[in-house]
């Protein structure tokens, strides 16, 4: 994994949990991973098509309706 845990565990603990443990964080944020690498591999997919090199902010806002719908 190549985030940290702890911003994890606050947005946890900001949705409700009242304690976190170490593992569950861990889960988490490779939860959060595979689902950003979801929505980038699709936003890519999205720029590639309309023939750019450039990923932008639209891409990964359909990438992300695209991945979690």
């Amino acid at each position: 994994m190549s985030f940290p845990k702890l911003p994890f565990e606050r947005i946890l603990k900001r949705n409700g949990a009242k304690r976190v443990a170490d593992e569950a964080a861990l889960e988490f944020a490779l939860i959060m991973e595979e689902m950003m690498s979801k929505i980038i591999e699709n936003a890519w997919e999205l720029a590639k098509h309309a023939g750019r090199k450039t990923l932008l902010v639209n891409d990964v806002k359909l990438a992300r309706r695209k991945t979690l719908s």
